[in-house]
């Protein structure tokens, strides 16, 4: 997708809407020179809606927001599983969708953009604490409980308010590159990629607190990227042995060690791709590939193009 064509972002804000949901995506694609977003925020009607938590918001468009937008977001909102939306909302996100938008729930917004029947048949996620009143309340959708957010192509979902950034910088990442995700992920004070699930925020009945006991061991691996990175050269930097790292990692990121080794080393050949003239061969060895052949079998696997079609895709001065 070309990076200079202006994207329009509607942040659809209904009755008992969470604040956080909705300023997340109204800051990371505000208009600004470097984003190329138009964004606006709208409700079943123009004027004031009240939200959740003592706020409430004056938007000043209402559901012809919809037909105008190219990715519209439904933040999370107030007891969710109690009733759907009004179905004036419900037909102006089918339409929306019918026409090309892009829609994307974060946390519990998720109930309203399953109530569209859109969510039937793929995965989704919400907050942890809402997951399974989701999968009660719409059983066709294969509720996923363990991630921090699910793209489907065209409708995608987040778990907690937090992870509603994560899933702005993931379609940051897809529109306009990584560098361009990353820069935004930084002025947000926010981690670029996070690997995890929300597994590890849900309490447990014999408390363990795990949290990022690995984040240095992670930070160190990420400055050696184009080093030898065994299971065991990880345990150890970590100080456990390679069983007990290998099963905390999972419970801390949602990957295995050499899962998360192979998704930071093709991001990092991702923004060589993008920020440097190096040929494959060359990022290969610089992020511990080995080989351009190597290389690019990986990134096939996981991002379903190649790097030099990436390259074409994401080249700086677009």
């Amino acid at each position: 997708m070309p990076a200079s064509r202006l994207r329009r972002v509607a942040v659809l804000v209904l009755e008992g809407a969470k604040p956080l949901d909705v300023g997340i995506p109204a800051q990371v694609f505000t208009t600004r020179a470097s984003m190329p977003y138009e964004v606006r925020l709208c409700g079943a009607a123009p004027g004031l809606v009240s939200g959740g938590d003592g706020l409430s918001y004056h938007v000043a468009h209402g559901l012809e927001a919809l037909a105008w937008a190219d990715l519209v977001f439904i933040p999370g909102y107030r007891f969710p599983d109690r009733e759907d939306p009004p179905s004036a909302v419900v037909e102006a996100l089918v339409t929306a969708h019918g026409r090309g938008a892009r829609l994307a729930a974060i946390s519990t917004g998720a109930f309203a953009l399953a109530a569209t029947g859109l969510l039937d048949g793929r995965r989704a996620t919400t907050h942890w604490h809402y997951t399974r009143a989701l999968a009660a309340r719409h059983p066709l959708v294969r509720v996923d409980e363990n991630v921090l957010f699910v793209d489907e192509g065209s409708v995608l979902t987040s778990a907690g308010a937090a992870s509603g950034i994560d899933l702005c910088l993931h379609i940051l990442r897809g529109d306009l590159g990584v560098a361009a995700s990353n820069h935004a992920a930084r002025r947000l004070v926010a981690a670029p990629y996070r690997s995890g699930g929300q597994a590890q925020y849900v309490p447990r009945s014999v408390p363990e607190p795990l949290g990022e006991r690995f984040a240095a061991t992670r930070e160190w691996a990420l400055r050696r990227l184009d080093e030898p990175l065994t299971l065991d050269v990880l345990a150890r930097q970590a100080a456990v042995s390679p069983r007990t790292f290998s099963r905390r990692f999972v419970e801390e990121t949602g990957y295995t060690p050499m899962q998360w080794v192979m998704r930071a080393r093709i991001d990092r050949a991702r923004e060589l791709l993008e920020r440097s003239e190096r040929g494959v061969e060359q990022i290969a060895t610089d992020v511990g590939l080995g080989t351009g052949a190597n290389l690019r079998s990986h990134f096939q696997r996981i991002l379903g193009t190649t790097p030099s079609e990436y390259r074409r895709t994401f080249t700086r001065g677009e």
